[in-house]
């Protein structure tokens, strides 16, 4: 988020961030955003009744900014059918693996267990599964001998932000399509 909030100052980057979520109290991008005089929200799964409650508030707290895209980057909850319903193919993730390849929360360490020589980050389209939305773009990143899961979540986001603030702002100037389990940015080539 505050690479994304230093690329949108920028006035050929053609993004603007417009408001920030989280999911916890705390969470250092709602400071960020604070200090920069964006708007923030939090909606806390534990303080509704339901999932089904908790997605609907997120749904009406994002909604009311009127955002074209919906970045959930380091957002670890899935949202549900009624948040990606008012949002279609415009909610987009970022996750710490080249998907479909170790999907969930724990991406870098499998990559390390299962032996791989490179890895990276993904940005999808969300949909209703985890971590299994059309392809946007992929970025990698090498595993070296030796890799702690630390060093390697490390090396992995370093390479996340910039593939994250390069399409992102792609998206904002180019647009972006869906078809199916495929995705692309800017104009589709047939």
């Amino acid at each position: 988020m505050q690479a994304l909030l230093h690329a949108c100052a920028g006035p050929s980057y053609g993004a603007r961030v417009v408001a920030v979520g989280a999911d916890r109290r705390g969470a250092p991008a709602i400071r960020a955003a604070e200090e920069a005089g964006i708007p923030t929200f939090v909606r806390v799964l534990s303080e509704h009744s339901s999932r089904e409650e908790w997605d609907e508030s997120l749904r009406d707290a994002v909604a009311a900014y009127e955002p074209d895209i919906v970045v959930l980057a380091g957002f670890l909850k899935l949202v549900g059918p009624e948040f990606l319903a008012a949002f279609p193919q415009r909610v987009v993730n970022t996750h710490n693996a080249l998907l479909p390849s170790f999907p969930g929360i724990h991406g870098p360490a499998d990559a390390l267990a299962y032996g791989v020589k490179v890895t990276g980050a993904t940005l999808f389209v969300v949909d209703p599964g985890m971590d299994t939305g059309p392809i946007l773009g992929q970025t990698t990143c090498p595993v070296l001998e030796g890799d702690s899961e630390e060093a390697l979540v490390e090396r992995i986001k370093e390479v996340e932000r910039v593939q994250l603030v390069e399409l992102i702002g792609r998206m904002a100037r180019e647009g972006w399509w869906v078809d199916g389990r495929k995705a692309g940015i800017g104009a589709r080539s047939r």
